[in-house]
């Protein structure tokens, strides 16, 4: 009984994440932190030092919509979400879309736009430099994720470009961590790395298992057989 439920239950959300306004449903809501952003903006809710607080709201959505994306594969594999894949490249774009507001924001209202005093921070301050080595590394996702450069590129060799979603990852979490280490404040880096690194661990062990390198360990193997 129970087994039928929940594949009642998987068949229901499969079809609502296929039906046409659920991505119009997903772009709606991806939306509501840029309108909450706007908000704070028009009515003066920013604080004392409103750039440091648009850099920061804007870098921390940045990590938030990049952990959406990376959980899309655990949750599609485990719960048997087939359809969920149908969202990976819009929430990937807003991936994008934040680190450029994250940008846009640093280098406009804290850099006022010197190109020249952009460019010593960068080389200046290494947290920067990863921040802004991660956001190259995503424009190339972005700039190849429509269905005719996948075409053009052939199915291996992009899935081998997307897989540096990861080093991304890494990269925003490095960003953080030497960003906040300035003042000394890590709860937030230590909560993102334990998300991203689950994220990142189920990968790994779903590697391992499927390659068969953890055929020895049958503690591992029944640990799989309910995750993936």
């Amino acid at each position: 009984m129970g087994g039928f439920l929940q594949q009642r239950w998987v068949v229901r959300v499969n079809g609502w994440c296929l039906r046409p306004w659920s991505k119009a449903t997903l772009f709606a809501a991806m939306l509501v932190p840029l309108i909450m952003l706007v908000w704070a903006v028009v009515f003066d809710q920013l604080g004392a030092n409103p750039a440091q607080a648009l850099v920061r709201r804007t870098g921390d959505w940045t990590l938030r919509a990049l952990c959406l994306l990376l959980a899309v594969t655990p949750v599609r594999v485990t719960l048997q979400l087939t359809a969920l894949a149908r969202w990976r490249r819009m929430l990937g774009l807003f991936v994008y879309f934040y680190a450029s507001l994250h940008l846009l924001s640093y280098g406009w209202f804290d850099m006022g736009f010197e190109l020249t005093d952009i460019t010593h921070d960068i080389a200046k301050r290494p947290f920067i430099l990863v921040g802004f080595t991660g956001f190259i590394l995503l424009s190339a996702l972005a700039l190849t994720s429509s269905n005719r450069v996948v075409r053009a590129m052939g199915g291996k060799n992009w899935q081998r470009l997307h897989r540096t979603v990861y080093a991304v990852a890494e990269l925003a979490l490095l960003h953080f961590f030497w960003m906040r280490a300035g003042k000394n404040d890590f709860t937030q880096v230590w909560i993102y790395t334990a998300i991203i690194g689950l994220l990142l661990g189920w990968r790994i062990l779903r590697y391992l298992i499927s390659s068969n390198k953890l055929a020895a360990s049958p503690f591992l193997q029944r640990v799989g057989s309910y995750l993936f």
